[in-house]
């Protein structure tokens, strides 16, 4: 008869992504001796970049966003610009004019001017 022996179960569990990423990377062995002050102002470079890079996409996209605005404003106002000027230009018409002033009484003259000359 066999004896029973103890088999030893391989580690088949793969762990999280955040385990892998540390065996790649081996960051363990970077801070063994505490933190590495040497790449500190690299870092604060990269972190100040970062920051001043979010913050210039954010004003850019506000100006984008404001000039949007801006454009469908001024195609409103071109619109409107456009009624009130062919509103004028047929409230100035001579028979208009002639037809508003009829009620107060004033008639259209049918004579055509006449050139007054003085002679000296």
């Amino acid at each position: 008869m066999a004896t029973n022996t103890f088999k030893i179960k391989e580690n088949t569990s793969r762990g999280s992504i955040f385990s892998r990423v540390e065996n790649v990377l081996k960051i363990n062995g970077v801070f063994d001796y505490g933190l590495p002050v040497k790449y500190l102002p690299y870092v604060l470079f990269v972190t100040i970049v970062g920051i001043f890079y979010i913050g210039n996409t954010h004003y850019a996209e506000k100006n984008t966003r404001k000039i949007d605005r801006l454009k469908k404003e001024v195609e409103d106002l071109r619109a409107d610009y456009t009624t009130l000027k062919a509103d004028y230009m047929y409230a100035s018409k001579q028979s208009e004019v002639a037809r508003k002033v009829q009620k107060l009484g004033i008639e259209e003259s049918l004579r055509p001017p006449e050139k007054i000359v003085i002679e000296k």
